[in-house]
């Protein structure tokens, strides 16, 4: 609790006696008020909670003090409300949470998207589900352990007290708590654990597939908000120079040096730049909302991306990327371990075919009495049972399933084979790709460059009267293509090797 206290001295007078409201607190959480009253130079007696007046004192003079008492306390009251509210608002004000957004690179993009997009998790789901298969199929190869415990009741024959009515039964009461060492020796189980295992790889190859495929949608999605940022900057500076170009040529007009012609053409010119500069405003938006799709649970959009696009290092070789791409290849792995899967099903299916055993150990009892002992013996023993189990008439079910399992992996062996064609095509067109992105990027650069330097000096021509208007108009419209040529060729670039990396992995 937070007080502020407030010291005054009002005297008043109580049937003789001073009073002086010496403090009283202003609780700053709750806002209630408290005071203190002391009584100097008594000449009243208390006594039992009650005050006896004296006989000098005027009832009139006891009321006039305390109304004043009333007064003294509502108007401070009344200070304490307003400073107490001064106070929260300049200490809300003081704690307020900063606004700023959110700033994030492509590494940060990358890990938020993977926590939030529905894809991904369905791909890492599949992994655990395909872990816990593993996990099952190694605890079929084991011995499972097992309690018992059961009653049986049967009618009595009504010549002997214990014997029942049924010969396959025991006894009219019969007590059974056994625990049972259970396991199967099968080689079905085996190759169902082998089998888990290959599936297991598949899901494997499947969430790195997912993962790579997520790096390039939020690639593009990182960059086409990059470049959005930046077309956006170039129309500004498009609009600005429209605008400038405009009053160059009003100027000129006023001196007769031009025509009215050019400051239409200008004008013309300018209302262009400013369509153009909201429809970037427009493209700039939508792609700030696609990305905060793919990177946040409640849609916040007040967030920064860092413009990290630069001309990229040297590309390595194509060896080197081929290498590459037969060691790390997701899709590659996911076909020869659906394949391998494929072969443990055939055997798994053969396996219906087989003899299989089954061993169980009990020990326990199995009495007339629940108890350990009875009549002096134990009732505690052990037992165990071999049981051999021969697959004889099924009316071809266990056949068809040999079937089903020979025809999916004629399947798996068609798509691996597949895989192994078209990754050698994808890496080979993503390669290329990726050269000539990186190759042009240099051409664009030096023609944004030449496009901003030829805009000046046509300009500074059309001021001397050496260029027409048509000239500087062609020469803003082409500095504005170049300068968003040289952006989209960036992305195009980063696009291209997510592309490849889908392939090869980071390099």
């Amino acid at each position: 609790m937070r007080f502020r206290r407030l010291c005054l001295s009002h005297p008043s007078y109580f049937g003789g006696a001073r009073i002086s409201f010496l403090q009283f607190r202003h609780c700053l959480n709750c806002r209630s008020l408290s005071g203190s009253l002391n009584l100097q130079k008594p000449i009243i007696g208390i006594s039992g909670g009650q005050i006896g007046m004296a006989a000098s004192g005027s009832f009139i003079t006891f009321a006039k003090g305390w109304i004043r008492i009333a007064i003294l306390l509502i108007i401070t009251s009344s200070a304490f409300g307003q400073a107490a509210r001064v106070f929260s608002l300049a200490q809300a004000s003081t704690q307020a949470p900063s606004n700023a957004p959110l700033t994030l690179t492509l590494q940060d993009a990358m890990q938020r998207a993977k926590a939030n997009n529905p894809q991904f998790q369905a791909a890492l789901t599949e992994l655990g589900l395909a872990q816990q298969d593993r996990v099952q199929g190694r605890a079929a190869l084991l011995p499972s352990v097992n309690y018992n415990m059961e009653y049986l009741y049967t009618q009595g024959n009504g010549a002997h007290s214990d014997a029942p009515i049924f010969i396959a039964n025991n006894a009219v009461h019969e007590y059974v708590a056994q625990g049972d060492v259970h396991q199967v020796l099968s080689p079905g189980t085996v190759a169902e654990y082998r089998r888990s295992g290959a599936a297991l790889a598949v899901a494997k190859a499947k969430s790195e597939i997912a993962a790579r495929g997520l790096l390039v949608t939020v690639v593009e999605a990182y960059y086409a908000h990059v470049v959005a940022q930046r077309k956006y900057a170039t129309a500004q500076l498009a609009a600005s120079e429209a605008q400038r170009f405009l009053e160059i040529s009003q100027k000129l007009e006023k001196g007769g040096e031009v025509a009215h012609s050019d400051v239409i053409k200008a004008q013309i010119q300018y209302n262009q730049q400013q369509r153009d500069l909201q429809e970037a405003q427009l493209e700039m938006n939508k792609s700030r909302l696609q990305l905060a799709v793919l990177l946040f649970p409640n849609f916040n959009e007040n967030f920064a991306v860092v413009d990290d696009l630069r001309l990229p290092a040297p590309l390595p070789t194509f060896e080197e990327v081929q290498a590459a791409a037969s060691k790390q290849n997701p899709d590659l792995r996911a076909a020869v371990a659906t394949l391998q899967e494929a072969n443990q099903a055939v055997v798994v299916a053969r396996s219906g075919l087989l003899p299989s055993i089954s061993v169980d150990y009990f020990y326990g009892m199995d009495a007339s009495r629940f108890a350990t002992r009875s009549d002096g013996l134990s009732n505690l023993g052990n037992s165990a049972s071999v049981t051999l189990q021969l697959p004889i008439w099924a009316w071809g079910a266990n056949r068809s399933k040999v079937r089903q399992a020979d025809l999916r992996r004629q399947q798996a062996r068609v798509e691996l084979s597949f895989a192994q064609r078209q990754l050698v095509a994808n890496l080979r067109s993503f390669y290329n790709e990726l050269q000539a992105a990186r190759s042009e990027l240099e051409l664009l650069s030096q023609s944004a460059e030449m496009a901003a330097e030829s805009l000046r000096l046509t300009t500074l021509r059309y001021q001397a009267g050496e260029a027409t208007v048509l000239e500087v108009v062609d020469a803003q419209n082409t500095a504005t293509q170049a300068r968003n040529a040289y952006d989209d060729g960036q992305v195009r670039f980063r696009v291209a090797q997510a592309n490849l990396q889908t392939l090869t992995g980071t390099f």
